[in-house]
């Protein structure tokens, strides 16, 4: 049912261009079985040249559209490590890190000292997600080598700090858990501290063993100390032991 003010209008229309009203009232009067011999004569004058009418898709392109749509996040997820390696890698990221160029959204100038739990929970996505968050090719894996190493200072072996890359902390569990595997498994290398050593440590020269005085020379059945040698048992304690144990002495 038509509003009020669309019928006023209409009726000014009709009085002011008789050509334009005829347009209007026969696209809005029309029956739809007639609108093929009328109606769409009327409608393609207002349509451009390069206007297309929509078709329904069949059964086989429905089938190739969802093969292609859960294509690209399950390519590398039985090797994550080859999308590193391929163009398309590249040519999103081309020689930078993975989370050189990524800000989290915050309020102010000075990011929060903690980085968000998780960006995805359940089906919801938050705004701006971290840098393995957004990129569902991504995948954490003791493997990914050269992922892991994007963490990883070159110099001192330190993981970086959520803080500095961006990454969730879920995300950050996991690239901690990765590095030790990919460590045990010898895929990244240990950084060693450097400790400086002298011959000295380890001679009898060094003031910890240079002041001690060298064992005594013992004979066969001397004690080491001399007090050891006048204990006497108590006899009593000895005869209460004896018989405790009687069945184990031979």
């Amino acid at each position: 049912m038509v509003a009020p003010s669309l019928v006023i209008l209409l009726r000014t229309l009709r009085t002011l261009s008789p050509i334009v009203s005829k347009r209007i009232f026969l696209t809005e009067r029309t029956p739809l079985s007639t609108w093929s011999r009328v109606g769409y004569q009327q409608l393609r004058i207002r349509l451009p040249s390069n206007y297309t009418f929509c078709t329904v898709a069949s059964e086989s392109d429905k089938a190739s559209d969802a093969i292609e749509a859960t294509e690209i996040p399950s390519r590398y997820k039985d090797r994550p490590w080859e999308y590193l390696e391929s163009e398309e890698y590249t040519t999103r990221y081309n020689s930078k890190l993975i989370w050189s160029d990524y800000r989290r959204n915050h309020k102010g100038s000075i990011p929060p000292q903690k980085t968000r739990k998780t960006c995805i929970r359940g089906t919801k996505i938050c705004g701006n997600p971290c840098p393995i968050c957004r990129d569902p090719n991504i995948a954490i894996h003791y493997k990914n080598v050269k992922l892991l190493e994007q963490f990883v200072s070159p110099h001192t072996g330190i993981v970086y700090d959520p803080t500095r890359t961006g990454v969730c902390m879920k995300q950050q569990k996991q690239l901690n858990r990765a590095i030790e595997t990919a460590r045990d498994h010898g895929l990244l290398p240990f950084q060693v501290p450097y400790v400086e050593f002298t011959g000295e440590d380890y001679s009898n020269s060094h003031d910890a063993v240079g002041h001690t005085p060298p064992p005594p020379c013992l004979t066969s059945g001397e004690t080491w100390y001399e007090w050891y040698g006048s204990l006497q048992p108590d006899e009593s304690e000895v005869a209460r032991i004896k018989k405790v144990y009687k069945d184990y002495l031979k």
